[in-house]
């Protein structure tokens, strides 16, 4: 899904400058990158990491980062939206919802999408 939905933000224009598979890379990719994204689509289920706690973790480090959050388990929405996430999606989700909320962040700003 992840190769999926960065070919299909690929071809709505947005620019994908990297993608994590688990939350402890997430945060050392985020780390790493000298100019932080704007645009973060964040999974709550990931190995050794789930996206609650790198969320936690990448807030700390920059609360710049616009976070959507994304999971079947409806029961984090109100969690991700207390630690920071700028919104939440509910899977399953239509693509046109997310590139909807994307635009609605960067509304708000002009970065690149991780």
């Amino acid at each position: 899904m992840q190769r999926l939905y960065g070919m299909i933000l690929e071809n709505a224009g947005f620019q994908i400058i990297g993608s994590a598979n688990n939350g402890e890379d997430a945060i050392k990719m985020y780390k790493s990158f000298s100019l932080k994204p704007e645009i973060i689509l964040m999974d709550h289920r990931m190995p050794i990491k789930n996206g609650i706690e790198a969320t936690i973790e990448i807030l700390q480090i920059s609360n710049n980062s616009k976070i959507i959050f994304a999971s079947a388990d409806n029961s984090v929405k109100k969690k991700a939206l207390s630690i920071g996430a700028t919104s939440f999606l509910e899977k399953p989700f239509e693509l046109k919802t997310l590139i909807s909320e994307i635009d609605k962040a960067l509304n708000e700003s002009n970065f690149s999408i991780i």
